[in-house]
């Protein structure tokens, strides 16, 4: 439904086109209809798409300028009987532009989502685009064609001669290049032809970003690798006509990058383009390195690009330009780099494609991998998802012939084959230390062992520990007090961040809304002097100074405290490349795709991080976060090893993960899922009430209840209205609801027909996560 740009205007309205204009507000279900703006001399057909400014509301000043996206150009009909004078005008039309194929991408986003068009298109169009930032206009000049017709002077003449060698694909070019090229002595000849009417004035413009792009590793460009038996099954065996799902299911290090480089360059052959999707940002820089590396000889400076929110504004403006220019063929980046403007697509790769980092948090709730999968269907083209420990949604779409299964089992040439394995039971590890009359503290008598005979040989280390922080709890050292530190806005626990290595200076931080404050030395409750509880990265890179004497220049921790831009992944990835790093530890962002050979050994600080958590995706997390990082190990010719520390040494996900058997893992999972009715046999959503009363917040949570049970009737299975596992965060309570269905046509239908009865949507008092992968 479209409703007409409200309120009067001053300002003269032709009869059309008409345009119809998705503002960034929650406003669902409605489009606002506007009339081009008065300058605007473009046709209206070619405005779709682009971003604008709208006026919204009333006032003396013609109402708040509002941003939105032009989805769509018509006539009458899009004014539903509004009288066409009071049509009121956009205030400006930008040139960042969504094309047909993204902007239906949106559609089907705020559709499926639950989530209004205008703020699902507003994510999707990056602020430094809509911004304009780093925008510079310069003139340039070109050659008009026409004949000189007068006596030209010796130097002007040979200018002009000079300018018709000059090859057409290099214009237009600046006064100042052209003075260089054509070895004049000053621009006088330049200027004279262009007052002949021989040359013309055109405006450029470019997109300038302060600080240079991210620099990528040094990967010098060579030959083509000769594919094993394995990877050119797969290379030959996707077609690269028509929309199709492909799911790569190889080893850790069995060459699946290779696998996505030979297919692209099939793909930019054909005169197409490409998008390569990872998980996070820390992945970026490694795997965009190789693509720069094969294409740039052959697209040019510009023709990858690499879009990610680590980038400046003006960076990533630039990035954008690149492709909307057609400048860049292939584009590299986490999920919203699935967004971007480009054309002809012949491919898109989901590589890690079972990471949760894929699935947005915030409204519009979309998981990268499956709208990647819709915009292959858009494109018509082929999507191939990646992975060495697939989300048992895409083993089952494989298993049920929805999409192809490639497998690729064995190590690539050059390695030493998959690491060895060894699960230790961390309450054995706290005994071993206690005969030795020492306390543990993180790092195990067997960890220990292995980390200092692994530097001693030379070799270089990971040592995961999913926990950022120093400690997670600050607490009264009595158990009778019980006293906690917990956020004043969120029902979690306050984290102790310290200031340096070794050093006891600190605050204390929530993680939910980022709160800070000073660290209490006493109980508020007791007087008593508080103590620190559990163990974070922060305590280990601690324990590593102590323990194995490394300083700062010789180890380097990843985590969200430390890794902001796109330079801080970029320099410690170098680091490690060349050496200088020889234990690298932090969160689960170190354990998916870094390709280094000298790293030989792995360290999984405690694998039980993730089974602590209420939600039934707990083992297959766990699983793949221990399979994951233990195949970083061993990718040189020296052989790999992998130590698990954890206090469940006997769960089937840990067993299977040293066993390296993911489809033994996926079997039992499977079973356990189905009987339990539970995704990928049904289709899940997670709905959230809020509000800064619990009451408010229940009774809307049991508002809610009664629309879904009168929707869905007896098709659907609702649990709650409960207390959320995260009761309050940002000062509101949260109280949800969980709807499984048994498709997902069931599950879409009955949320849209409460969304054109009710108006459900995710909005400010109400969060809808269709297919979460997390409940909290």
């Amino acid at each position: 439904m479209t409703a007409p740009g409200l309120f009067k205007d001053d300002r003269p309205t032709p009869a059309g086109p008409f345009l119809a204009v998705a503002l960034e507000r929650s406003i669902d279900g409605k489009t606002l209809t506007y009339a081009p703006p008065a300058e605007s001399a473009e046709a209206a057909n070619a405005l779709v798409g682009r971003a604008c400014m709208a006026p919204l509301g009333r006032g003396a000043k013609g109402g708040a300028p509002t941003r939105g996206v032009i989805v769509a150009v018509g006539g009458a009909e899009l004014l539903e009987g509004f009288d066409p004078h009071k049509v009121r005008r956009l205030l400006a039309v930008s040139d960042a532009r969504l094309p047909e194929g993204v902007l239906e991408l949106g559609r089907w986003i705020a559709e499926y989502y639950a989530c209004p068009l205008g703020m699902t298109l507003a994510a999707m169009l990056p602020a430094a685009v809509k911004k304009a930032v780093g925008r510079k206009k310069r003139t340039a000049l070109k050659p008009t064609g026409n004949d000189a017709d007068a006596k030209l002077p010796p130097a002007t003449k040979k200018a002009l001669q000079g300018i018709r060698e000059i090859d057409a694909d290099a214009w237009p070019l600046e006064e100042r290049e052209l003075v260089h090229r054509l070895e004049l002595k000053n621009a006088s000849p330049i200027r004279r032809l262009l007052a002949m009417g021989l040359l013309e004035e055109v405006t450029l413009t470019d997109v300038v970003a302060r600080t240079q792009d991210a620099t990528p590793l040094a990967i010098e460009p060579g030959p083509t690798p000769t594919p094993t038996a394995e990877q050119r099954a797969v290379i030959d065996g996707v077609t690269l006509e028509g929309f199709s799902t492909h799911l790569l299911f190889g080893v850790t290090g069995s060459g699946k990058t290779e696998v996505y480089l030979q297919l692209l360059e099939r793909v930019l052959a054909n005169g197409k383009s490409g998008i390569v999707l990872v998980p996070e940002i820390a992945l970026t820089p490694q795997l965009s390195s190789r693509f720069i590396a094969r294409f740039a000889p052959t697209l040019g400076e510009r023709g990858v690009a690499v879009l990610h929110s680590g980038l400046s504004a003006g960076q990533r403006h630039r990035a954008w330009d690149a492709v909307s220019r057609g400048l860049a063929r292939v584009v590299v980046g986490p999920r919203s780099a699935l967004f971007a403007p480009l054309t002809n697509v012949g491919l898109i790769v989901v590589d890690e494609e079972h990471a949760s980092d894929y699935k947005q948090d915030q409204a519009p709730r979309y998981h990268g991998r499956d709208a990647a999968i819709k915009r292959a269907q858009l494109e018509g083209c082929p999507v191939l998802l990646g992975s060495a420990t697939p989300s048992l949604e895409s083993w089952r779409n494989a298993q049920l012939g929805r999409s192809t299964l490639w497998r690729m089992p064995t190590r690539a040439p050059g390695s030493a084959g998959l690491p060895v394995v060894e699960v230790v039971d961390l309450a054995e590890e706290r005994k071993k230390s206690r005969e030795r009359g020492e306390r543990m503290e993180l790092l195990g008598p067997t960890l220990e062992s292995a980390l200092r005979d692994t530097l001693n040989d030379g070799g270089q280390a990971v040592m995961l520990l999913n926990r950022r922080g120093f400690a997670r709890v600050v607490a009264c050292p009595d158990a009778m007090c019980g006293w906690t530190l917990a956020c004043d806005s969120c029902s979690a626990a306050m984290v102790f961040h310290r200031k340096g290595v070794l050093s006891k200076r600190g605050l204390v931080r929530c993680h939910h809304c980022l709160a800070e404050q000073m660290m209490p030395k006493s109980c508020p409750a007791c007087g008593k002097k508080t103590i620190l509880l559990g163990r974070g990265t922060q305590r280990l890179e601690d324990e590593l100074a102590e323990r194995m004497g490394l300083d700062d220049s010789e180890m380097a921790r990843m985590d969200g405290d430390t890794m902001s831009r796109a330079a801080d992944y970029q320099g410690v990835l170098t680091r490690i490349a060349d050496g200088s790093i020889r234990v690298l530890l932090g969160t689960q962002m170190i354990a998916k795709g870094l390709d280094f050979p000298n790293i030989r050994l792995v360290g999984v600080v405690d694998a039980d991080t993730a089974l602590g958590i209420a939600d039934w995706r707990c083992q297959e997390r766990t699983y793949q976060l221990v399979s994951q990082v233990a195949g970083r190990a061993g990718r040189g010719d020296k052989p790999g090893r992998v130590i698990v520390q954890t206090l469940s040494p006997d769960l089937p996900s840990i067993q299977a993960a040293a066993a390296h058997d993911y489809e033994r893992f996926a079997t039992d999972e499977l079973a356990v899922r189905h009987q339990a009715h539970l995704p990928p046999f049904t289709r899940a959503a997670w709905i959230v009430a809020r509000d800064r009363q619990y009451a408010k917040a229940e009774a809307r949570a049991f508002e809610i209840a009664g629309l879904l049970a009168e929707a869905f009737e007896d098709r659907a299975r609702v649990e709650g209205p409960a207390p959320a596992p995260l009761e309050r965060a940002h000062d509101e309570y949260r109280v949800g609801l969980e709807v499984y269905a048994a498709s997902a046509a069931i599950l879409r239908n009955g949320l849209l027909k409460i969304r054109a009865k009710h108006g459900l949507v995710s909005d400010a008092s109400v969060a809808i996560d269709v297919d979460p992968v997390s409940i909290w």
